[in-house]
Parts: C-alpha cells; structure tokens; sequence
C-alpha cells in the first residue's frame, strides 16, 4: 500500500504529485542584484529534487509592509522579472509554486526603508523596536486594495497558487489578536470584528483572481491575553466558509517567549493545534485541507501524522534547506543518504532576520547553488586529495571533493567520524546532530571517498601525503589547558572527558566556562537524554507553559555555570541562545558572571566575586573554558610542496562554530579543485 504521504492531493483547483509542502522561508536571496538568478536556482534545485509545491519566502504587497530590505516587492516592476524567473525555475524542475502575500505590520523594521511601520493600534514592537502608526481607514482600505494587485500581479507571473501570512505575528495575526488590535471600529472590539480584515483579505485576492489561495493562520500565538483557542477556530471556520483553500497551521510570534523552532524543541509538538482546526471545520461541516508545520524533520514523522487521518499535507521548510533531494532520496527508499535538518537556526532562522543570505550549517551549498555547483560544467579530470579529520568541516570537505569528480582518502584519528557532533548528539534535543553522521557516512561510502578510521597522521605520514594533488587539514581543537592551582587534582576533567563519562559525574558540578558547549553539558547534566518524543513534548509543554502553568523540572544534580565576564551563552545563535539558556536556568542550573577563578580543592572551587571570595561546592569540576586550534599538521604539511587548506577549528578558534565549519569545507574542497584543474 502506498503511504499517505506519497499519495496525490489537491487543493482547491490544484493538484499536487505528494503530501509533502516546501514551506515559506525568506532567504535574503530575494533583494540580491542579480535578476532572480540565484533565487531561481534555488528553487529549480529543489523542484528537481522531487519537490511538488513550493511556498516561496514572504512577498511583500508593497513597501511599508516589507520584513527588511532584502524582500521581494511584487507591486514593483523592477522586482517581478526575478520573481517570473523563481517561477519558471520551479516549473522547469517539474514543481508548482505558490507566491506567499506578506505584509509585517508592526513587525516591519524602519531602518528598511525609513517607514513608520503600520498596524492596527499603536502597540510597541519588542521585535522591531519601534512603535507602529495606527492605520486610518484610507490605510486600511489602500493595503486591502494592494493585496488585491498583489494577487492579480502573482497570477500573471504564472504561480500557481496563493498563500497569505496570517501568522506568526504579522499583519493579519495582529488584526486578530486582542493584544495588537484595540480598535472599537469595523476592524476591532469584539472578535467578530477582528477576524473582519483577514476576511476582508480574502475577498480581495478572490475577486483578483482564480488562483487556489491558502491561509498560514496561528494555531496558538504563545503570547498570554492574546487569541483564544475557540477564537482561532471561529477565524479558521470563518475563512473556510468564505472560500479559503487550505489552512496551514503556524505557531508563535517572534515575541513569545516560548520557543517554537528551536532544536530543543520536541518535534511534532504544534501538531495538536493544526488537528484542532481540523476539527473545528468538521465540526462546521466544512471540508477544507489542513496543513500541517513547525517541528517535523522526517518524512517517516510527516507520513505518522498524515496517518493520523486529521492532517491532509505537511509543510517542511529547514528540511529542504538541509537536503533539496529529500523527496527524491525518501520516494526511493534511500533514507540514509537524506541530510537531515538539525533545527540549529544559525545558518538560516538567525541570518533571516537581518539581511545576510540564508544557507545551511550541514548544507552549506543551501543558497549558494549558483556560486558553487556540483559538479561544475566540464569537469575534467580527476584529481587525488586528502582530508584530515573527520568532524563537520572535513566531512563537508570531503563530500564536495568527491562530488566534484574527485578521488578522495580521508583520515580521522577517532573510531567514528562526526568530531564534536558525537557529543552534541547526547544533548537533550539534539539527537538529530547524529543524524549528520549517518549522513556523511553514507553519503561518502556512496560518492567512494576511502575512510580510514583510527588513523593518526605523524611526521611518518609525510611520504605518503606527498603523493596527493591537495590536503585539507580539519584536524579540529583541543579544550583549551587553564592555569589554575589545583587543575591537576583528580575531581577535575575537561568536557570531552565529561561528555564521554557523563554517569561518573558527581551530583554538585562546577563548570568553568558559560559558552555554548558548557551550557549544553549543562542541559544535559541537568535533564538527561530521554529522547522518547511523547515524553519529551509532555515535559516541553508543562516546563514552557503551553496551555498550563510552568512546571519546572527538578534535578538530581546541582551545576553551577561560570564565566569571568560577558553573558552565560554569548556566542550562541540568536534564536537559540535565549532558550537553551532558559531551560537550563529552569532546571535549576546556578549562573555566575564577572568573577575570578582563585583554585580548586577537594571541596570544589573557590571563586572571587564583587562580594569577595566564595566556595562553589562541587563533586566534580569540569573545565569548559575554550578551545584551542589542533594545528600541529600544518607546519608538516606546508612544507611538502602539495597545495593545502586549514579548515575549521584547525584553523582559528576565534569565533568558532559549525556553520563556518562547513562553509569552509566546502569554500576549500572547491578551491583546490579549481586550482588542480588549472
């Protein structure tokens, strides 16, 4: 029998190959000055990969209503090319493509174009930082009047469908939410009145043109006094009732403060909500598809849901981010060789905020298909290369190399390639960071890269490296060694040491160092790693407060995190530092800052604090305080003679992180492979 999620679909007039969606997500590819170029490709990459309908990231109806500079203006003439260029790509790869209508509201930043933002009441914006303008009923009526072209200019660019952001705390979610909308008009005072616009919107767009039109509403906003959940459904009924295609189910505004895409975050876990306007509109007796989104990675977890017999598609955004074949690799039974979505946000969430171009921490091609094809045209011959180290930038390294036609050995000193990811996939949450590993290790056996595990390069090794057209060196770091009395003593190991033995670790726990890996050795001191995904959603719901009130976790263990100055966390992903941060601090973790190390006893670690010298009581003392660059190949190897690359935490620990990792894998691999082919 054939799974649901292959099975074909429709909504409203259209049909689609599969259940699967690829979800709006703005790429900052979308202002770039190069005609749509990179846009394009893309989408055509994904489109090839199997993809049946595309949602493209949000297309601002006019200026005002922008997210940043960076967006798409369908209402400009010197913007639609691109945009027809994006939509040829998708149809050429064999997809449909639906344009995303999208207007901020106050969540627009004036900095963008030096506009006052526009909403429904003058609400401070804690995202935007700015205060909106009130709209006047000109206002209102011109930005009803602009959807409207908007649509009329989407259908003669040729997408296929519609789809209106009415969510996650944007124009159309603030008319409907009491907190945003404290208007006493025809727009506002009552929630019949507040769902007015959002339908107001639709009327529009369907007297515009015979596109399908989907709506992306809030299942729940996360914001305490904002919709109710009755309230959501009658504005899910409503719209159903007027004409709506689909509804695709988000979750949250970017001021709520729980998290929602986090990788911390269970998967699965919104899914309740979108089931729960499914059954609003049966009970309505109107029959309307329901999408569902936010938090499923896998296309076995997107089939669980379809199953379930409430959900009719499944939108997945960062997974074809991740891997644009996921579709194609899935429909043939290759799961191993699917890149998963790890939900880091570093590389794409973060940078989408501001202006820099989305990618992919484990992908880093994601957004640079143009700039870095594989394999480029006219390959040429192939070339012998070497790899040393197996954590994300070699891996990456390796991968580009053989797909660029490349013969490729690579050397890891370990029994298991995955460098640091083989302690981040411990962490609660990040179990999907051994999934990377799954992945290159498949993906290189299939692309025939010669691995050699266990295997230390020594001076000894020169010889045999001299016989290589290229070396990349991703040797990695070493925690960095602190002098501090009493380092030696044996209640003191370093976070690899912790990582590896986590059961040996006593109950009270100090941790020199408040920086991203100490804060999730902190996590997971703290929480375990129960993985079980009901468990994990149970505990996620009652520690953030949905739909209850907070429960905080207790713990067995006491840990206390340090940092001579700056924020516990500093350094870690702008979505995500203030919501791993917040776990840890709710499962009880003690944080101290702006302090001085004096030494460690048998009792634990005496600090020194503006309040003067005080004992932190601790079993065990992990050191967490940095890292330093493993560069002790590079000097061996530069004077070989054999062109080379230092990639990675090899090459500077400066600002460390993964995304860069990778980047400069495959910056590298592509390097070497254009100077050896001349």
């Amino acid at each position: 029998m054939i799974m649901k999620v292959w099975q074909p679909g429709r909504i409203g007039s259209l049909e689609v190959d599969h259940r699967l969606i690829v979800g709006s997500m703005h790429l900052n590819l979308e202002g770039r000055d190069d005609h749509g170029a990179a846009l394009a490709a893309f989408y055509a990459e994904r489109a090839r990969g199997g993809a049946a309908l595309i949602v493209t990231g949000g297309i601002a109806i006019n200026r005002v209503g922008a997210g940043g500079r960076m967006y798409s203006l369908i209402g400009e003439a010197s913007h639609q090319p691109a945009l027809a260029r994006a939509v040829a790509a998708a149809h050429d790869g064999g997809a449909k493509i639906a344009a995303q209508l999208f207007h901020a509201g106050r969540y627009a930043f004036e900095s963008a174009f030096g506009l006052t933002p526009l909403a429904p009441s003058a609400v401070f914006s804690n995202f935007s930082r700015c205060m909106p303008e009130p709209m006047s009923a000109e206002q209102i009526d011109e930005t009803l009047e602009d959807f409207g072209r908007a649509a009329e200019a989407a259908a003669g660019l040729g997408f296929d469908a519609i789809e209106v952001m009415a969510s996650e705390g944007y124009l159309l979610n603030q008319f409907l939410s009491p907190l945003t909308n404290q208007r006493d008009d025809h727009w506002g005072g009552d929630p019949s009145r507040r769902r007015n616009f959002g339908l107001a919107v639709l009327r529009m767009i369907k007297d515009a043109t015979d596109l399908p039109v989907i709506f992306r509403i809030s299942g729940a906003d996360l914001m305490p006094g904002s919709s109710s959940h009755d309230e959501i459904a009658d504005y899910a009924t409503a719209l159903a009732r007027a004409g709506v295609d689909a509804i695709n189910v988000g979750v949250g505004w970017h001021e709520a403060r729980v998290p929602t895409v986090q990788t911390l975050v269970p998967q699965g876990v919104w899914v309740p909500y979108a089931e729960m306007i499914k059954d609003a509109l049966q009970n309505a007796d109107v029959e309307v598809p329901v999408i569902a989104s936010n938090r499923v990675n896998h296309v076995d977890h997107a089939e669980r849901i379809l199953a379930g017999g409430k959900i009719d598609f499944v939108s997945m955004a960062r997974p074809f981010l991740a891997d644009p074949a996921i579709v194609a690799k899935s429909r043939a039974g290759r799961h191993d060789l699917v890149n998963t979505c790890i939900a880091c946000n570093e590389a794409c969430i973060d940078r989408s905020i501001g202006d820099a171009e989305v990618s992919c921490l484990v992908n880093p091609r994601a957004g640079r298909e143009l700039d870095v094809p594989e394999p480029p045209a006219g390959s040429g011959p192939a070339g012998r290369f070497a790899v040393i180290g197996g954590g994300p930038a070699g891996l990456e390294a390796a991968r580009s190399l053989a797909s660029l036609g490349h013969q490729v050995v690579l050397y890891e000193a370990e029994p298991e390639l995955g460098g640091q990811f083989r302690m981040a996939r411990q962490v609660p949450g990040k179990r999907d960071f051994g999934e990377t590993i799954r992945y290159f290790t498949a993906q290189l056996a299939e692309l025939g890269v010669d691995i050699r595990l266990d295997h230390v390069i020594t001076d000894g090794d020169a010889a045999e490296l001299r016989g290589f057209d290229g070396v990349i060196i991703a040797t990695g770091v070493h925690p960095r060694v602190i002098d501090l009395p009493g380092s030696d003593r044996p209640n003191v190991i370093s976070y690899h040491q912790a990582f590896a033995e986590v059961s040996a670790i006593g109950d009270r726990v100090a941790i020199v160092g408040g920086g991203g890996i100490a804060v999730d050795l902190a996590h997971l001191l703290l929480d375990g790693a129960d993985d079980h995904l009901e468990s994990r959603s149970r505990a996620f719901r009652a520690e953030w407060g949905v739909d209850q009130e907070p429960v905080l976790p207790e713990s067995k263990r006491a840990v206390t995190l340090m940092r001579r100055t700056g924020k516990i966390g500093a350094g870690m992903g702008l979505t995500t530092r203030w919501a791993v941060v917040g776990t840890v601090r709710h499962h009880g973790a003690t944080m101290i800052t702006d302090l001085s190390y004096r030494k460690i006893t048998e009792q634990g670690l005496i600090i020194s604090t503006a309040d003067g010298d005080q004992l932190v009581e601790a079993d065990t003392v992990i050191i967490a305080a940095g890292q330093e660059p493993n560069d002790e190949l590079t000097k061996i190897i530069s004077e070989l003679g054999v062109p080379y690359r230092v990639i990675g935490g090899a090459a500077d620990t400066a600002g460390l992180n993964a995304v860069r990792a990778t980047s400069q894998g495959l910056q590298a691999a592509h390097e070497l492979s254009a100077a050896f082919r001349g």
